[in-house]
């Protein structure tokens, strides 16, 4: 079975990430999945807001290291996605208005997750982490390095960026990263509200504000995209990735070299 959801109710889709066992971490069926149903989303005429959580206290761990360590590095930057070339940022090709409903842990790509949607609300557990540095990696999507110093500032992103460390609902909110911060309990109601506070608006006019927004910065991003599958290739067959996937799976300290 997928664990991913897809839901469509009042005309918000709802797509749930449910791995709880792995606390909703990807590995490349259940990313090709997430793919599949941001795509889905953007092209449901029933579909007019989306919001995205996690099931089980949990938004999404990033990416299931375990299933990483088995994959080739050579092979890695595909994601396990065969066909067309998936978009780097799925949330923000959806064209539709795209909010994140964070409870627990967004860390690596949920926390990429996150920054790539429109619109943040938080639970009281939420805690976000941009960790990739102590994987030996970069923000793999490059919404870390890109869109999040345009959110929170370039000082606040480059601190989380370089420590790795985690970022708690209460300081995000302090940054503006998330706009409520609530909850768990009330968390889906929360993001349901401010879901529908975009159905007033016209489907035609709001997917082109979406769009002008984002192309406003598309020249840069297009290089930006270009800059950070290169560096991530060179991550991939580093030392120091190698040491950090095997400190993680082993619980322990990495000890990077460098190199």
């Amino acid at each position: 079975m997928s664990a991913i959801r897809y839901e469509v109710d009042d005309h918000i889709a709802t797509i749930t990430i449910d791995r709880p066992e792995k606390r909703n971490a990807m590995d490349w069926e259940v990313l090709a999945d997430f793919h599949d149903a941001v795509e889905r989303a953007g092209q449901d005429g029933d579909a007019r807001a989306v919001i995205v959580t996690g099931a089980g206290g949990a938004f999404c761990a990033g990416t299931d290291l375990a299933a990483l360590a088995g994959t080739a590095p050579g092979e890695r930057m595909g994601r396990g996605v065969t066909g067309a070339p998936r978009a780097a940022w799925p949330l923000v090709a959806c064209p539709k208005p795209v909010v994140a409903a964070v409870d627990g842990p967004a860390v690596g790509m949920g926390a990429e997750f996150a920054t790539q949607a429109d619109v943040r609300i938080a639970s009281t557990t939420a805690r976000f982490a941009w960790n990739f540095v102590r994987r030996g990696l970069i923000a793999d999507t490059g919404a870390g390095t890109f869109l999040l110093p345009r959110i929170i500032g370039h000082t606040e992103a480059l601190r989380l960026l370089y420590s790795g460390e985690f970022l708690d609902a209460e300081r995000a909110l302090r940054l503006r990263f998330v706009t409520t911060v609530v909850e768990p309990g009330d968390l889906l109601a929360a993001a349901r509200a401010e879901a529908e506070r975009y159905l007033a608006g016209s489907p035609f006019a709001v997917s082109r504000t979406k769009r002008l927004v984002y192309e406003a910065m598309a020249g840069e991003v297009a290089g930006h995209d270009a800059r950070t599958a290169a560096a991530l290739r060179e991550c991939f067959t580093s030392d120091d990735h190698r040491e950090g996937v095997a400190a993680f799976l082993e619980r322990r300290e990495a000890r990077f070299t460098g190199t």
